[in-house]
């Protein structure tokens, strides 16, 4: 790396800053997947992996996996967060090797895959949860759900910033 290129890292570190928002996308989309609570109401929870009703002896659990739209979220989401691990240790790996500008493309291209995948998952959830009346009560979309939209929006900020041509408006000022 030239000194231009180290002084145009100091001055403008978008990539840095987009591989920090490609780890803080994966972690939420980690807590998010393993959030309790992604519809919530007095006695009732439900997640992506179970929904759990409270009876007079306690609370009782049942898998979400037998119904296709709650698989069909799982799924989505469980792919968008592939993606994103993947293009998180691609731009990792390329940044700490010193070949960063080659991959910038294809992270960038993978991330934005991962932004749709994400968001499709987050509408299909709300709009299949209330045509299938799970609940007759008053209910509120939790914080698990709340976490993927900002896993969504922190991978949309990684691949904008992925896609940023810093390189060709360094050579005009030198």
């Amino acid at each position: 790396m030239s000194a231009t290129e180290e002084d145009g890292l100091l001055r403008r570190p978008f990539k840095l800053i987009a591989l920090l928002c490609a780890f803080l996308a994966l972690a939420l989309d980690v807590a998010a997947l393993l959030s309790p609570a992604w519809v919530t109401s007095e006695r009732y929870s439900l997640s992506l992996w179970e929904a759990c009703r409270q009876v007079p002896d306690g609370w009782r659990c049942l898998s979400t996996l037998q119904s296709d739209w709650q698989v069909a979220t799982l799924v989505l989401i469980l792919t968008a967060a592939t993606v994103t691990l993947v293009s998180f240790l691609t731009s990792l790996i390329s940044f700490c090797l010193g070949t960063y500008k080659r991959y910038y493309q294809v992270v960038a291209v993978l991330l934005f895959i991962a932004v749709v995948l994400q968001v499709c998952a987050l509408i299909l959830y709300p709009i299949k949860f209330i045509d299938s009346i799970l609940l007759k009560s008053y209910h509120e979309f939790n914080w698990g759900y709340g976490l993927g939209w900002g896993s969504g929006i922190f991978m949309l900020g990684a691949a904008i910033l992925y896609c940023l041509r810093t390189d060709l408006y360094e050579d005009a000022y030198y």
